[in-house]
């Protein structure tokens, strides 16, 4: 008898100048949990859009089959039929419609002609029960957080009878309560015979979850390991990955930050019509020069709040206070205003705020400041952004075919490079990174905690927002935790510790 629920041999997918899948085999045991690592650009992702029909049979070349038999799908639905759910990291859900609505989604009740929406609300309600999700079905997708809505997710995986769940970096924006949620849920569906697939960054995570565990890099398979048969940690892992091991994730930094304060934050208060909520509540915050001041709280504790309303406040928070930038007063009231005294924001969501995807490398970094590109008269010099956009993607390891490559074929790991090319590109004295590293691999975040450490050796300063504590504590000079809006408390490198952190987190 097959052990196995899916085999993929020699699967091989080409993208126009990439090679994106190079014989590729990957088998999945039913009823276990195995996970998929690699870094950006390995080919997991690719992978499993293939396998659930993203990319259809004829489009690339090898063989899947599925519970014994081969299969050719050439639809998502038909990967859907056969009893196959993926869930992406960007969620398809639609936030103005309710929960039972997207669960149910082209699979509706009907009684006769009509959709019999009490019968639709009375199975979701199961559903949501088997996911451990307490809310109402009839509430809208807007007012979830993500951590529900990625239950929502797997509660519409399950209605459609999903045999194999694959889920995609579903823990990437949660904070850690929401994970071990997850987690727990995914364990809970394992013992009611559903076999997951989990792709994920987190090595902690997949250390903890998974029973077999597959490396891809670039593009190839490298290794099955199995818990309890195979030798399996970190550290091993990381080597698969990147071909190479990494000793320290944080990389030592040589230099110390000067005792010159660059931006001081002074009685800062933010409130948000739209939401009718004081959401930043009297902060107060210094930055140095040449520091990472790293910047905590729980998710939704107004972090990002606070640095969108002192980058400009694009949101058109009502905002009160005093910013100090470089010895000088200012009120920015928009973003271009504070890019022009030297501030820059990298957004914790890069696709929707950070980049622009239909545009290619070269674009995407001199948008920033097209003086520096231009003549007197401001016609833009082909050869200036030529050189503008390759000094940045050989300075910063950008991983790319071209400067002309669209930004929404490189791998989340060099669209998160590209996007601090842009703001560099600026030439800032301070720059606030939001979420830098959330979604791509160890070894891209290796190299941006590098060109981190590079930027405040040259004298720049760093505000690095960040929900994971590793991250936080191996980064920063100075560390500044933010609850409920309030600013907690300030921590030197050497007294913290994940304790201090999250005690201060939960404080208000």
């Amino acid at each position: 008898m097959n052990n196995y629920i899916l085999e993929m041999k020699n699967i091989t997918k080409k993208f126009p100048g990439v090679l994106a899948l190079n014989d590729v085999n990957f088998s999945v045991k039913k009823g276990e949990i195995h996970c998929l690592v690699g870094e950006n650009g390995a080919g997991k992702s690719t992978l499993m859009k293939i396998l659930s029909g993203v990319y259809p049979h004829g489009q690339y070349e090898g063989s899947i089959f599925f519970d014994g038999k081969q299969v050719k799908f050439n639809s998502i639905k038909d990967s859907e039929i056969t009893g196959i759910g993926i869930i992406y990291q960007e969620l398809a859900l639609v936030p103005e419609m309710t929960v039972y609505e997207n669960i149910m989604l082209g699979h509706e009740i009907t009684k006769g002609i009509s959709i019999d929406i009490h019968e639709m609300i009375k199975v979701v309600s199961s559903l949501l029960e088997l996911v451990h999700l307490k809310i109402n079905p009839t509430e809208k997708i807007k007012e979830l957080g993500i951590g529900q809505q990625q239950l929502v997710e797997i509660a519409k995986a399950l209605y459609r009878k999903a045999k194999l769940l694959i889920l995609d970096e579903p823990t990437a924006a949660l904070n850690e309560d929401d994970c071990n949620n997850l987690l727990n849920i995914i364990r809970k569906l394992k013992n009611q015979g559903v076999t997951c697939i989990l792709i994920s960054h987190k090595l902690k995570e997949v250390l903890e979850i998974g029973e077999t565990i597959t490396v891809l890099r670039d593009g190839k398979t490298i290794c099955t390991l199995e818990k309890g048969k195979d030798e399996i940690s970190e550290q091993i892992l990381i080597k698969h990955m990147v071909g190479r091991s990494i000793e320290n994730i944080y990389p030592e930094r040589n230099t110390k930050p000067s005792e010159k304060i660059i931006l001081k934050i002074k009685d800062w208060n933010a409130i948000d019509l739209k939401k009718n909520r004081k959401i930043l509540d009297n902060i107060n915050i210094e930055v140095k020069e040449g520091e990472i001041v790293g910047l905590a709280g729980l998710v939704g504790s107004g972090r990002t709040e606070f640095a969108r309303s002192i980058f400009g406040n694009p949101d058109k928070f009502i905002v009160s206070g005093e910013i100090e930038f470089k010895n000088k007063s200012h009120k920015f009231n928009q973003p271009s205003s504070a890019i022009k005294a030297g501030i820059a924001y990298a957004s914790e969501d890069r696709k929707k705020n950070g980049l622009i995807l239909v545009q290619n490398v070269k674009n995407n970094i001199v948008i920033t400041n097209q003086k520096r590109v231009s003549n007197k008269i401001g016609i833009v010099i082909d050869e200036e952004e030529i050189l503008a956009a390759d000094t940045y993607v050989k300075s910063l390891k950008i991983k790319t075919p071209s400067i002309l490559q669209l930004v929404n074929y490189l791998s989340g790991g060099n669209q998160q490079k590209v996007s601090i090319a842009k703001w560099l590109f600026a030439s800032p004295s301070l720059l606030i990174l939001d979420e830098p590293t959330r979604g791509i691999d160890v070894g891209s975040k290796y190299e941006i905690y590098n060109i981190m450490n590079d930027l405040v050796s040259q004298g720049m300063s760093i505000i690095m927002i960040s929900s994971e504590l590793p991250e936080i504590l191996g980064m920063s000079d100075r560390i500044y935790v933010i609850s409920n809006g309030k600013l907690a408390g300030m921590l030197e490198k050497k007294e913290a510790t994940q304790e201090k952190i999250i005690e201060l987190a939960t404080m208000y």
